[in-house]
């Protein structure tokens, strides 16, 4: 399996770049990761809401842009289907049974993802109604992936 994970702006925390990079080593055997940070734009606080559509439109782009037509993708929405870590494990293994074997999943920036990008998406997926730092997200999602195909492989994972 081929997974993309598409995020906005550059990681800068060293604990988050080692996990990530802890996980994709531990995903070797099982899948090739490919980390791809499109730039993101300025976002001061007191924006207007169409000074944040702008960025989310300007952030989206970029994003769009990095996808390869034939890839399926996830994109990540508070407003997403929320799984279980078997589900996203099935999911990805009926993917990869049906010849979707290459899969994109899709951070936004601060301010989410633009409604352009969430329409090419497949599916949208949350990991829950709470809001996390897009940056720790990466982290998280990497972890859920590596735990996926540990249960597709019948391996044991820390429950």
């Amino acid at each position: 399996m081929q997974i993309q994970i598409l995020t906005v702006g550059k990681l800068k925390e060293r604990y988050l770049v080692d996990g990530i990079a802890e996980y994709v080593k531990r995903l070797g055997p099982y899948a090739k990761v490919q980390m791809i940070e499109v730039p993101d734009e300025k976002a001061p606080e007191n924006m207007s809401p169409a000074e944040e559509q702008q960025v989310r439109v300007k952030e989206g782009a970029r994003l769009l842009a990095a996808l390869r037509p034939d890839v399926y993708v996830v994109a990540l929405a508070i407003d997403g289907e929320m799984w279980s870590s078997e589900q996203l494990a099935a999911s990805l293994d009926k993917l990869a049974t049906y010849g979707r074997s290459q899969v994109a999943f899709v951070i936004g920036g601060s301010l989410g993802l633009s409604s352009e990008l969430l329409r090419r998406a497949d599916v949208r997926l949350s990991f829950g109604r709470m809001t996390l730092p897009h940056q720790l997200m990466r982290l998280v999602l990497v972890e859920q992936i590596y735990r996926a195909m540990r249960i597709n492989r019948g391996e044991p994972y820390h429950k």
